[in-house]
């Protein structure tokens, strides 16, 4: 048992009827050279055999009566997997478009927060053959590089899986078998020789809400004390921010609540679009090498090409660059293996206006060295203090009464839109004997903000995902297609500046 604190508590105290923080990852498996089929049931055992090794997903919340502090996670003894575990299909021909529509309706349901805050749904009926997972955890267990380190307890590094300790239906569920150990069948076929039975799981009791109470009563005064550091720390970081930014410039160095108004920006609805596409990581390395900035610049760079084309289909010219969060890990080395979140926000001019790709590229360069600067002032204590310092039941109904009333149909939003880069592996993985081809993911939208744009490096492709509100982003699939056409605009322009000269263009010697 142990309560949830700063950025993991504040992720579930923000979310409301429109806004859902669950992270999502989409991914498809080739079964073509394993023995047998890729059936659900052997997914399903697999999952069983591998969810002992990813402690929160058999733990559930608890709420602080009054929400005076985060809630506090539990181990669930109601904990069912053929709830956690879903089947599903997508209807013919089983391609992208499909199985887009059908993650963007899991994407605007909310996790259940009376069990454990994730899902698996199997998907079949993708082309091909082959077999789809959509992945969905909730924010408050993970964030992006913690997730794909989740995600990993069920993957292998080669076809052949690795004998696991096999945990029993007792470890699964509370009931008529509670207490006695049964092998768990078909869990990775005929790969599972030498794996053994490991002791039944027996979770603790709940707590009561009057030790709850107790507890959080107890912690009120450093609780209050920690809210007037974390109002001393703002405002010497604001003032320190404000003198840079006014140096630097609002092109290169935004301020919140200064992005431009948009139709992407406004109250959002409970319900999602998706859209997926993918990009060679080798044409992204090929413009960062020539251009001489990182790949996570050129990241911004296309999604700024291809937020141009989407607004130019809208006949829509915002009246400045529209501004991105793009959320950067703090994980010290200590941290690499805990699960949680350690995030921070970079604000970043997308240089929108810009009409050449190019200059385009320079200017979101500076502006992202800016940006870590400011980020280094700002140091990543401050948003964990504030999300710490906060009363959990405070943040609910400010978050409610944003949604309940609009806000952000009357008032500029923080900024236009979020981009996160979250790097993946650059070799292959398995799942029961089967070799993933792809995983996009999806970040969440908040009120204000109606759309994400998330991207996932795997082998040579970075596999972009694209979520946004129904409602105000119903053409989601022109920026997937806009974000290609940057990428090959910016490359063009690489390879040209890399072409050797004709003689004749050559200078003469004096």
């Amino acid at each position: 048992m142990a309560r949830l604190t700063g950025l993991d508590g504040a992720f579930l105290a923000l979310e409301s009827p429109t806004t859902h923080l669950h992270i999502m990852g989409t991914m498809v498996f080739d079964p073509s050279d394993i023995d047998g089929v890729l059936t659900f049931r052997r997914i399903r055992s697999l999952v069983k055999q591998r969810v002992p090794l990813v402690a929160p997903f058999r733990m559930r919340m608890m709420e602080v009566p009054f929400g005076l502090q985060h809630p506090t996670l539990v181990e669930d003894p109601d904990f069912d997997l053929d709830y956690h575990v879903r089947r599903t299909s997508i209807p013919a021909p089983g391609g992208t478009d499909e199985l887009a529509e059908l993650v963007a309706d899991l994407a605007s349901r909310p996790l259940d927060r009376t069990r454990p805050l994730w899902e698996f749904h199997v998907v079949e009926g993708l082309a091909e053959g082959r077999v789809g997972i959509v992945a969905k955890v909730h924010h408050a267990i993970i964030d992006g590089v913690s997730g794909a380190q989740v995600l990993a307890a069920f993957f292998d590094l080669s076809p052949d899986p690795m004998p696991r300790p096999l945990f029993g239906d007792s470890s699964m569920r509370s009931g008529p078998t509670a207490g006695r150990t049964v092998a768990a069948p078909d869990v990775v076929g005929e790969h599972d020789q030498g794996s053994s039975v490991a002791p039944a799981w027996s979770p603790t009791a709940l707590p009561g809400e009057i030790d709850q109470l107790r507890n959080a009563l107890n912690n009120l005064p450093g609780q209050i004390d920690a809210v007037g550091r974390a109002i001393a720390h703002t405002v010497q970081t604001v003032r320190t921010i404000g003198s840079r930014n006014r140096d630097a410039g609002p092109d290169v160095a935004p301020s919140p609540f200064h992005a431009p108004v948009t139709s992407v920006n406004g109250a959002i609805s409970p319900h999602r679009r998706v859209a997926f596409a993918a990009l060679s990581l080798a044409d992204l390395r090929t413009v960062s090498r020539v251009f001489g900035c990182t790949t996570n610049d050129v990241v911004l760079a296309v999604t700024a090409g291809g937020l141009r084309t989407f607004f130019a289909q809208r006949h829509e010219d915002p009246e400045t660059s529209l501004v991105a969060l793009v959320p950067v890990s703090v994980r010290t080395e200590a941290e690499l293996g805990a699960l949680g979140n350690r995030v921070s926000g970079l604000l970043v001019s997308l240089a929108t206006g810009v009409v050449d790709p190019v200059a385009r590229l320079g200017q979101i360069s500076d502006g992202m060295r800016v940006a870590k600067e400011h980020n280094r002032t700002v140091g990543p204590e401050l948003f964990a203090s504030w999300a710490e310092a906060a009363f959990p039941a405070v943040a609910n109904r400010l978050s409610r009464l944003v949604t309940n009333l609009r806000l952000f149909d009357h008032v500029a939003p923080p900024f236009n839109l979020i981009v996160s880069n979250v790097p993946g592996p650059s070799f292959p993985l398995y799942l029961a004997g089967a070799r993933m081809l792809s995983m996009h993911p999806l970040g969440p939208i908040t009120e204000g903000v109606g759309l994400n744009v998330t991207v996932f490096s795997y082998l040579e492709t970075l596999h972009v995902g694209i979520q946004g509100c129904w409602d105000l982003v119903p053409d989601v699939a022109v920026l997937a297609s806009g974000m290609k056409d940057a990428l090959a605009e910016l490359l063009a322009e690489a390879v040209r500046s890399e072409r050797p000269m004709p003689w004749w263009h050559a200078e003469l010697p004096a």
